[in-house]
């Protein structure tokens, strides 16, 4: 891959001058395509702005900060905003409002792609309020908009006078046909075995997200340092951006815990003290343990206001540095497992009656229970949204993370960032497995309730899910399992221990989460959020190769003990599917006038029915004699009558020369009163009456070219 950066002399060329404006531009080749920053030219009150160019996808990046502090927090409250504007791609936003609501699934899942990389990089006793926004202004569909919305928060920060320990570059990997592409377009997104983004500092990985077609391990650290030497080559650009319009960092007001006080909480409470409390496998006792040493301080600090104000925050960094000495140097996790240790595991399948599949997985103190909800293909989620190539959904996970699974009280709000993040991954990991729309023609839900959490509920809920739909009888091609990594590291690159199947407390104070999803075969979802810097290739080989480890054991020892395969059939209460295929030209008989036809076969059989465009007829319903029948009535409607063939119809209607029978709504055909008995009738009525159902067969068309019908020549036999 060949980048062709304009150098400094070039860039101070670049600058336009006019009546009311005065920017300076800076380009660089980024994967076949020219990335423009325009700097200076737009949002001027923002602490940093950038307006990103690439091909021409536009993206407008800011990044402002508040002059002071927020009073009584205890973290960096940093907010990421990705704005996908329809006016982007010639759109008016659908529904009654025609204003763009709240953000779509695609841009909250972007906006934590952004944040995640960004968040380790600002300090970490800074709590002056920061909010980046990526509003994306135009989309060509070679260039993905995510991509400079990346580059541009960035960016953005970096050349502000916010304190940022910058830059950062991410870059986008696909697969197709075994070749990596370097941030594929959108039309090459869609049939990329791999989609990988890669953030990185100057010398190390800093954020992984993937979904991938079971990619190998060794592929996919090879996919991820293809995208590290990208990000190195980009950081050498913002390095130069930053060079010509970079601002002086502001200072800040420090909100670290004063040393003093760390003195004196270990005079009351020894380290040894400390880590008896920390060291339990059950969350409940150690968050007792913690709360009796806090109260403890709280009264010898009574008189201290000061310190008081900041306990909560020291007693935290006490427990993280306990917990870290004796991970790293002694270690002892605080469960008192092994450092290669899973935590005890447990599967069932069917533990709620009448839904359509449901399983429950258990990790130590993680419990996730899904369950599978089937239904017709016009069920699938509609998408209105930037990518003219995802316009539905078929298969939907939904994550969901009430208090009562971390024993608090709190009211629902619905689903927030975490659990759409949560509930994508997992979604992700499994779309590799499903089985073909023309294999299996159902919409999937499925929906992970966390009964009880203490770390990697998200990985859970993929071996839940799993299991879930086996039982409902969605022939997956094979089963997922996803296991979570930690990581504690010391003051050098070498010095680091990495942890199988991290809970909630190594979670905490550890410095990374490296979540991996697969089969026996393959990767199939990667997420990594760190807390530090970076990390090495080292820790980011071993991470993979245990979480490769941990899954193999979860699948064979486990899953597979519980469920091994798919069921043969869907359950007795979800919806059965039949499908036929009709001559296109003839969905209109089927619809009928103002769909007249179709309705009225619906209400007679109970059934629902999709059609597409290619003639391809979904049948649903819960009464095989129902499908059955509607299935019949269908074959009739698009069947061209034959002699020879034989039909059953009702009679709806008798004159004196015969008696019309319909065969299926629409499709009526008349046996003259000739052709209803062998014996001569002077009446129709002497044989027929309204409402009869018999059998006839065609006789093909007669003198007057019309399609007539016989009952007395139907064959004994039929």
């Amino acid at each position: 891959m060949a980048f062709s950066v304009v150098s400094e002399s070039d860039c101070r060329k670049k600058i336009f001058q006019g009546e009311f404006i005065m920017y300076k531009k800076f380009e660089m080749e980024l994967a076949g395509r020219t990335l423009r920053v325009d700097v200076g030219r737009v949002a001027k009150q923002a602490n940093g702005a950038a307006l990103m160019h690439y091909g021409d996808t536009v993206v407008l990046s800011t990044a402002t900060a508040s002059e002071k502090p927020r009073d009584g927090i205890d973290f960096f409250p940093l907010s990421v905003e990705y704005e996908e504007k329809m006016y982007s791609v010639g759109k008016i936003p659908g529904g009654f409002n025609k204003r763009e609501g709240k953000a779509s699934e695609n841009a909250i899942l972007t906006s934590r792609v952004i944040d995640r990389p960004m968040r380790p990089l600002f300090p970490k006793d800074y709590r002056n309020d920061v909010t980046l926004v990526d509003m994306v202004m135009s989309v060509d569909p070679e260039c993905n908009p995510e991509i400079p919305a990346m580059l541009g928060s960035s960016i953005a920060t970096c050349i502000s006078d916010i304190p940022f320990d910058g830059p950062c570059a991410t870059t986008q990997v696909g697969m197709i046909d075994g070749e990596f592409i370097i941030n594929p377009t959108l039309a090459q997104k869609a049939v990329s075995d791999l989609q990988l983004t890669v953030a990185s500092t100057r010398e190390k990985v800093i954020m992984i997200e993937a979904g991938a077609n079971e990619i190998p391990e060794d592929k996919m650290i090879e996919a991820i340092y293809k995208a590290h030497e990208v990000n190195q080559e980009i950081i050498k650009f913002i390095d130069q951006i930053v060079a010509e319009c970079g601002k002086e960092k502001h200072s800040y007001e420090s909100c670290a815990v004063p040393q003093e006080l760390f003195d004196e909480i270990k005079k009351i409470v020894p380290p040894e003290e400390m880590e008896v409390a920390v060291f339990s496998d059950d969350k409940q006792t150690r968050e007792n343990n913690i709360s009796e040493i806090t109260d403890k301080l709280k009264e010898a600090f009574a008189d201290n206001e000061e310190w008081l104000a900041v306990l909560g925050e020291a007693v935290y960094q006490y427990q993280k540095k306990t917990v870290r000495k004796m991970i790293l140097k002694d270690h002892k996790r605080p469960d008192g497992r092994e450092i290669r240790q899973i935590r005890p595991l447990a599967a069932e399948t069917d533990i709620i009656p009448r839904v359509h599949g449901s399983a429950m997985f258990t990790r130590g103190q993680t419990q996730i229970c899904t369950v599978t909800t089937l239904a017709p293909l016009t069920e699938a989620q509609r998408l209105d949204g930037l990518d003219e190539f995802e316009t539905s959904k078929r298969y939907m996970h939904h994550y969901n993370f009430p208090s009562y699974s971390v024993g608090e009280t709190k009211p629902s709000r619905g689903p927030g960032r975490r659990e759409i993040g949560h509930g994508a991954l997992a979604e992700r990991a499994l779309v590799p497995v499903l089985p073909t729309e023309e294999e299996f023609p159902y919409a999937i839900r499925t929906v992970s309730e966390t009964f009880e959490s203490n770390g990697s509920t998200s990985q859970a809920s993929i071996c839940a899910s799993t299991m879930s739909l086996m039982a409902a009888g969605v022939p997956i091609r094979k089963p997922v399992a996803g296991i979570s990594c930690g990581l504690v590291t010391g003051e050098t690159d070498d010095d680091y221990i990495v942890l199988t199947d991290i809970q909630g407390l190594e979670d905490f104070f550890g410095d990374m989460d490296f979540k991996v999803a697969g089969t026996h075969d393959g990767i199939t979802a990667i997420q990594m959020d760190i807390k530090i810097h970076g990390l090495t290739r080292p820790i980011v080989e071993e991470a993979i190769r245990r979480t490769k480890e941990a899954r193999e054991y979860i699948l064979t020892e486990v899953m597979e003990k519980c469920i091994d395969k798919p069921r043969t059939s869907v359950g007795e209460f979800a919806p059965k599917i039949i499908q036929i295929q009709i001559d296109p030209q003839k969905i209109g008989d089927v619809v009928g006038q103002r769909g007249k036809t179709i309705n009225t076969i619906i209400e007679r059989t109970g059934v629902k029915i999709d059609i597409t465009d290619d003639g391809a007829v979904s049948i649903c319903g819960t009464d095989q004699k129902g499908m059955d029948e509607a299935k019949r009535m269908i074959e009739i409607i698009t069947t061209e009558f034959e002699a020879g063939q034989i039909f059953t119809g009702r009679v709806v209607s008798i004159k004196e020369f015969g008696a019309f029978l319909e065969f299926a709504p629409g499709k009526e055909g008349m046996v003259h009163i000739s052709k209803i008995s062998k014996q001569r009738i002077n009446r129709v009525e002497d044989v027929l009456t309204l409402g009869d159902k018999v059998k006839v067969i065609c006789l093909g068309k007669d003198k007057m070219g019309r399609i007539s019908f016989s009952m007395k020549d139907v064959p004994e036999e039929a």
